[in-house]
Formats: C-alpha cells, structure tokens, sequence
C-alpha cells in the first residue's frame, strides 16, 4: 500500500488507505461508515449453518436466506455503494439460478445494475492451485437503476484474457423477470443469445405445461440394507442410477459394475415410486461435458416389469401433474431434452453441474401438441443418432439457422 501510494503520488495524485483486523461481514460498515465509491472484491467462499454460525441472519435486512458467505459478503458491498458506486467481484456462477440463492440475486438485482459479466468456460484453471472447480465469473455493478444492455464477455481462463469474446444483450434477456425467481441468464455467443431470443417467444415453461418433476427417493447411504447386489434372487427390484439412463432408453441387465437391486423388505415403501412411464433426467454432469442434459424413458416390461420402480436420487423423474404421461408424450419430451438445442438454452441458464428441478421447473418449452409430434416422429424411426434427434426437434421448434450453426 505504501508503494501505492508513493506511485500515485508521483502521478500528482492523492492515496490513502486503512488496514482493518476485522470481519467485513459480522461489522456492517453499511449501517456506520460513509458510503463506498469503488470496491474490487474476491470474497470468501464456503457455506455456514444457518442455525449455528455467526453469520446466521447477519444480512436478513437485505436478504432472505443463508445460502454461502461469498453472497453475505457482496450483499454488504452492495449495500456500502454510494449513488453509481462500481463493484466489481469474482464469484462463482452458482448465484445466477437456482433456488438456494433467490433471495441474494433478487437483492442485487434490485439493488444494483449488472453492467457487464466475465464467464470463464473452464471451471479448473482460474483457481487451479487451489484445487477449486467452480464455474467462475467477474460481475459488474453499479448502484443505480438496471441498465438497458448488459456486456458479456468470455474466455476460458486467465490465460488467454487478451483473446476474450464480447457481446452486448438487452438486459430483459439476461435477466429473466417473468417469475419471482429472476435467474440470470448468461449467453457464450450470439449463437446462444439468439436460442434465448427464440425460446422467449414460447408462451409456457415446463411447469405451465403440466409436467411435474421430482428426485429419485433412493439415497444410498440412508438405505444400505435395501441395496444389494445384481445378483440377489430374493424379493427385490432393479435400482437405477444414472448409468441407466441413455439418450431417450433406460437399461438395466444386471452386468454393469454399478449395477444393484432394490430389496422390497419392510420400510421399502417410502423409498420406491410406482411404475409407469416417465422421463428420467440425469441430475449430475462435469462441466466439460459434452452434453450438460441427458433424458431417458421408463417403459415397464422386462427387467423393469412389477408395480414398483426404485431411483436414486442422482435421478430426476418427469411425470404428468395430473394424470399419466403415455409413451409418445414421453419420447417427445425426451427428444426435446436431448436436442442440442435444449442443451444450448439449459446452459445458458444454469453453470451448475447439476441439473436441478427448480431449473427444470422453469425451462421455457413449446406447447404441449408440439412435444407429441416430436413424439410420433421419433417412433417412426428407431436408432436416432444426435443428427437424428436434432433433424427432428429443430424440424418442429423451427431453430433459427444462426442457432444450429
């Protein structure tokens, strides 16, 4: 700082400066000091208890929620910021969907106008020595009202920051205020600005359409005496896990290495669904994968024949809110999940390697006639390949070339 100082100096300016031993957080210099100008931040990141932690509630004068220290801290920045005051941060995407940090991104929302974001697509070379795999990105804000345009600008890491790609959306694009929710929507490129624009002409999201969505009830390490191996002859079911689940099929025949069976003994009951058709959607990839969406059907019969079905929780399973969903509804949800396009749009709303049902809840899908044509063009055909999948799905969304390039 004293070597700033003297540089500044000799520049004609003026530096100063204050060291302070204390926790930003649990100080609130929001409610006792003048107002911040400029603040540059790389907060802390780590979770808390919300029942027993100090920091429990410290910002439920701007928030709801407990959701990870980084957000407490840039919620406080926030508040220190005088009328147009930058803050500029790096942080983890998490923040930009997802339920668990709703009340944070409403607040900076409200509070602050997003004026340009920084995506790092490779989630393990901006903290690398660290061994932090987060998808990161450098927000900046301004204490004002929203501006009309946001500037994204992407790189994969720190290493080549001198080839970084820019764009600038309306910011009614990227910030989705049709629910309560407000995620943050975050296109790569015009390819992916452009799938925003389309999809935004579609009327209803997966929950207006009337599909419901859940996780499986299996959790492994409450339920080992239920689980044993492909082999076990006594009364038991299939358990499927993520393994199983391929683009538009479910498979299991007992020789994978994952492979396991579900026993039916006393307590199963709370543990099982009943069997029926249904979409069951991966709910875990890595961030470099090819595909961050990856949908499968449940068809009963076989080895997966009898009045239950055991899922594990790293599975999501798509139903109907009313009533059963039939095998060409079903395919056609699948193949509209499997399409590139689908995967491009998901992307663009969520950096989190899971695929959460509160995202699946709000992903913006044509009607619901659409979805069975796309449906009974996938049965007329078996062995679609991903050119297959996609010919059909952009055949009936209509994707702008631009999108599809």
């Amino acid at each position: 700082m004293a070597h700033l100082t003297r540089s500044i100096g000799n520049l004609g300016g003026a530096f100063t400066y204050d060291i302070r031993n204390e926790d930003f957080i649990l100080a609130r210099p929001d409610r006792t000091e003048a107002g911040f100008h400029v603040s540059s931040i790389n907060p802390p990141y780590f979770k808390y208890s919300s029942r027993y932690s100090a920091y429990a509630g410290v910002t439920a004068d701007l928030y709801k929620g407990d959701p990870n220290i980084y957000a407490s801290f840039v919620a406080v920045a926030a508040a220190c910021m005088v009328p147009d005051g930058q803050l500029v941060a790096i942080i983890p995407r998490s923040f930009t969907n997802g339920l668990y940090f709703r009340g944070f991104r409403c607040y900076m929302n409200h509070t602050m106008s997003l004026d340009r974001i920084h995506v790092f697509r490779a989630r393990n070379r901006v903290f690398r020595s660290l061994d932090v795999l987060q998808e990161n990105i450098i927000g900046k804000y301004a204490r004002r009202a929203q501006k009309s345009r946001i500037t994204v600008c992407t790189s994969s890491g720190h290493e080549d920051l001198a080839k970084t790609k820019t764009g600038s959306y309306p910011a009614r694009l990227l910030i989705d205020t049709s629910n309560e929710h407000e995620i943050i929507r975050i296109p790569e490129s015009p390819r992916e600005a452009d799938i925003l624009k389309h999809v935004e002409h579609w009327s209803g999201s997966f929950q207006d359409r009337g599909y419901a969505i859940s996780t499986g009830p299996v959790v492994s390490h409450r339920t080992r005496k239920f689980i044993v191996g492909p082999d076990y002859e006594g009364d038991s079911i299939p358990l499927l896990g993520m393994h199983n689940v391929k683009a538009n099929c479910v498979q299991w025949q007992g020789d994978h290495r994952k492979d396991a069976r579900f026993r039916l003994i006393r307590g199963h009951e709370k543990h099982v669904i009943r069997n029926g058709i249904h979409v069951l959607l991966k709910r875990f990839s890595a961030k470099d994968d090819r595909r961050r969406l990856v949908a499968g059907v449940n068809v009963p019969g076989g080895a997966l024949d009898g009045p239950w079905l055991a899922l594990e929780n790293h599975l999501n399973y798509v139903g109907r809110q009313e009533g059963n969903l039939e095998l060409t509804e079903a395919l056609g949800l699948a193949t509209l999940f499997n399409s590139t396009f689908m995967d491009r749009y998901f992307r663009c709303i969520s950096g989190n390697t899971q695929v959460n049902a509160t995202e699946i809840r709000l992903l913006r899908l044509p009607d619901r006639e659409t979805v069975w044509r796309i449906g009974e063009s996938f049965l007329k055909h078996s062995g679609y390949d991903q050119q297959g999948i996609d010919e059909i799905v952009n055949s009936f969304i209509r994707v702008p070339e631009l999108a599809i390039a």
